[in-house]
C-alpha cells in the first residue's frame, strides 16, 4: 500500500445522494452515503434488493450523476479520465458480442484500449477460461459469462476493481476460485469493491463491510468488528427446568430441539458447566455457535427503522 493518502484511498464517496423524478413523484434511491475503499483491501458492499447498491455503483463509475455529493477516485473527481482509467468493473455481467468467442470479445476490448494481445491470455488464464475461450459467447453458461466479465474488468490491470455479483452462476468450485482471485487482487495492492448476495463468501474474503438499507448506510465496520467476539452457547442438559433456573440471569432461550441457548463467550463455558453440575444438572453437550454475517445482516436490514 502506498503512503500518499490520495493513493491509499482508491474510492471515496462523500454524502452521495440520488433522487429520481421530481415533486410528489420523486424517489430517493441513495441518501447521503459516505465511505472509503483503500488500496490492498476487499470492501464488501451489502444490502437487500432495492437498497440502492446498483445506483451507488453506477455513480461510483460515473455512469449516472449524483443529485448531490461527491465521488473521488484516487483523490480525483470521477470525471477525471486518467483516474477512471485505473478502474475495472463488472456490472450486470458485462456486455459482449454473442457471435464472437470469449477470446475475440476480449480482443475487441483490447484493441479499443491499446492493450497488447498477451494480456488477453493472462486474464483468461486467471479466471480459468482458457479452455473455453474459443467458444462463442452465446453458448456460454451464466458462470462462464461471469468469468469473462471479470476477465474484461482485469484487462487494463486496474488499481480499483468493482465487482457486482462476480460469483453469479458459478458452481461450488468456481465460487471458491473466485474467492481466491478476489483475495489475491487485494494482496497485490489493488482495491476491490465487492457487491454480493453470497454472505458466507463475503464473510471469508472481505476486510471491511458496509451495509445499506433503503438507500442509507446503516453500518460500516471491519468484518471482525461487525461479527463481534461474542458467541451463542448451545447447551444440551437434563433436567431442563433446573438448567433454566440456574441460567436465568443469562436470559436463556429454550429451543424446540430441547436445548437452551445463552449469549456468552467461549471462555464462559467451563464456569457454566460447573454451575449446572453443582445444581444436579447433567450436561450432555455445550458448544459455541459463532456469529455469522447472514444473521447480522438479516437483523440489521429487517429493522423497520433501518
Amino acid at each position: 500500500m502506498q503512503n500518499d493518502r490520495n493513493e491509499s484511498v482508491a474510492l471515496e464517496l462523500r454524502d452521495l445522494s440520488k433522487t429520481y423524478g421530481r415533486g410528489a413523484k420523486a424517489k430517493r434511491a441513495v441518501s447521503d452515503v459516505s465511505l472509503s475503499v483503500r488500496s490492498g483491501e476487499v470492501y464488501g458492499f451489502l444490502g437487500p434488493n432495492g437498497a440502492g447498491k446498483s445506483t451507488t455503483i453506477r455513480m461510483a463509475l460515473g455512469l449516472i450523476r449524483p443529485t448531490s455529493g461527491d465521488v473521488r477516485l484516487f483523490g480525483s473527481q470521477v470525471t477525471d479520465r486518467d483516474a477512471l482509467g485505473r478502474v475495472g468493473s463488472l456490472v450486470d455481467g458485462g456486455t459482449f458480442y454473442p457471435f464472437l468467442s470469449g477470446r475475440e470479445n476480449l480482443r475487441v476490448l483490447a484493441r479499443t484500449r491499446g492493450i497488447e494481445g498477451k494480456r488477453i491470455e493472462e486474464v483468461l488464464d486467471r479466471v480459468d477460461l482458457t479452455r473455453d475461450a474459443k467458444r462463442k459467447f452465446k453458448g456460454y453458461s451464466t458462470g462462464m459469462k461471469q468469468r469473462l466479465g471479470v476477465a474484461a474488468a482485469l484487462l487494463d490491470d486496474p488499481d480499483l476493481v468493482i465487482l457486482d455479483e462476480p460469483a453469479n452462476g458459478l458452481d461450488a468450485a468456481g465460487i471458491q476460485d473466485m474467492r481466491k482471485l478476489i483475495r489475491a487482487l487485494a494482496d497485490e495492492g489493488k482495491a476491490v469493491f465487492l457487491c454480493s448476495h453470497l454472505l458466507h463468501e463475503v464473510q471469508q474474503v472481505c476486510d471491511r463491510l458496509a451495509i445499506v438499507s433503503k438507500g442509507r448506510l446503516i453500518r460500516e465496520a471491519s468484518t471482525a468488528e461487525l461479527l463481534g467476539t461474542n458467541v451463542t452457547l448451545s447447551i444440551e442438559a437434563h433436567p431442563m427446568d433446573t438448567a433454566l433456573k440456574v441460567l436465568a440471569a443469562r436470559q436463556p432461550i429454550e429451543t424446540p430441539s430441547g436445548q437452551v441457548r445463552i449469549e456468552g463467550g467461549r471462555e464462559d463455558a467451563p464456569g457454566i458447566v460447573r454451575e449446572l453440575v453443582a445444581a444436579g444438572v447433567d450436561v450432555f453437550r455445550i458448544s459455541p455457535e459463532e456469529q455469522n454475517l447472514e444473521k447480522v445482516f438479516l437483523e440489521m436490514t429487517s429493522d423497520p427503522d433501518a
